[in-house]
């Protein structure tokens, strides 16, 4: 046994990898872990493109005749969201499958032996699996939300047979809080300025109508077919409309008919209009400027700020997976590939149970969003480090 340990050793110090404070042990136990890491992202992005993404493909080139090539390079664009999902269930079959052949071939006994803690011997994995967690997080954050836009456009293109398919979103509705000073001096919060639009569409507003409340006892209605953001005056072009004013008695005092008027309305309810994507779409930055937006319009912001948090929680499952998976690993018998697998894939799925259900009860607010997004990884890591802390006795 002794000379198998010190043949792998070996082999560990000639591994091309090696760090300032990084011994031949840490070097070797990475080792171990890289092979199934690379099969389970391999295996888990394989099955996760297979549900996710082919038979979608495959039915638009049989029903709608999407080119082959097309359907190639929008499966290629989709990958990288796929492997960010697979690091955490990679890292959880690594462990399991790593520290299962370790301690069954009884290389772990014979480290502790050697006086080497389980803590000790733990301690690589977790690093390894706190990079893979920052990895996870950069993927995101840089990689999936440009190569998902470039996906749906893509396949837009393709589909649509148009050269760039328009971003268009329908009943854009945005209202305007703030302080109001009455001529009396008194001063109440309050709608300010309610903006609809029927139709956005690649910059261009139509069918709008807005209520102004920004001038004390007199409102205003604007309404015209269509309406652009000047950012050089900071105000809005609206073409072919109407204006009324209405006095404190509830009577027109002016209508005023126009084919181009500018009106002094910051661009709040074109942001708002642009960055309405799937929170999977955006990154993080992206993501905090709609749920501002969204606040400042009084909208129920409880879903988004679960997807906000959840962006830092999930890359953290990678640690929650290594914590937990090496203490299941390391009990003094042979994990095969097929009991690691099979055992990884089991506390995945309950696992995203466990994820949905706590998502679910954030976005109600039956928990706080921050909870709701954090609840599942807290509670795996706290499992792991009780299951270390028994293997550890």
């Amino acid at each position: 046994m002794k000379s198998l340990i010190e043949m792998r050793a070996s082999i560990a110090r000639r591994l091309p990898f090696s760090l300032p404070g990084t011994t031949i042990m840490d070097r070797y136990l990475v080792s171990e872990l890289l092979l199934p890491f690379l099969f389970g992202v391999a295996a888990f992005a394989s099955i996760g493109m297979a549900i996710g993404s082919l038979f979608e493909l495959v039915r638009l080139i049989t029903e709608s005749g999407l080119p082959i090539l097309t359907a190639l390079q929008v499966f290629a664009l989709r990958l990288p969201q796929i492997i960010t999902y697979t690091f955490p269930m990679s890292m959880l079959l690594a462990t399991l499958i790593a520290f299962g052949r370790l301690s069954g071939d009884e290389e772990i006994t014979v480290l502790q032996a050697s006086g080497v803690s389980i803590y000790r011997i733990v301690a690589p994995t977790l690093v390894l699996s706190v990079v893979v967690s920052v990895i996870t997080f950069v993927f995101n954050e840089v990689v999936v939300p440009t190569a998902n836009q470039e996906a749906n456009i893509t396949l837009a293109r393709a589909v649509g047979g148009g050269e760039k398919p328009k971003f268009s979103k329908d009943n854009i509705l945005y209202p305007e809080y703030s302080w109001v000073t009455h001529q009396d001096g008194r001063r109440e919060f309050g709608l300010n300025r309610l903006f609809y639009a029927r139709r956005f569409s690649d910059g261009v507003m139509y069918g709008l109508t807005i209520l102004d409340y920004s001038q004390a006892d007199l409102n205003q209605v604007i309404t015209a077919d269509s309406a652009t953001y000047d950012p050089a005056s900071k105000s809005w072009r609206f073409h072919d409309g109407t204006s009324y004013v209405i006095d404190p008695g509830g009577n027109y005092r002016n209508i005023l008919r126009f084919q181009e008027q500018q009106v002094k309305i910051d661009s709040t309810p074109l942001q708002f209009a642009q960055e309405a994507r799937r929170p999977e779409e955006m990154t993080t930055g992206e993501l905090r400027r709609y749920i501002h937006l969204a606040e400042n319009a009084r909208q129920d912001v409880k879903g988004l700020l679960v997807s906000l948090y959840q962006k830092y929680a999930i890359p953290s499952v990678c640690f929650a997976f290594a914590l937990i998976g090496a203490p299941l690993g390391l009990r003094r018998q042979r994990t095969s590939n097929a009991l690691g697998l099979g055992l990884s894939v089991l506390i995945i799925f309950t696992y995203y149970i466990f994820l949905f259900v706590a998502q679910a009860l954030g976005q109600t607010g039956t928990l706080p969003p921050w909870l709701g997004a954090w609840l599942p990884a807290l509670v795996t890591m706290a499992i792991g480090a009780w299951l270390l802390w028994r293997v550890n006795q």
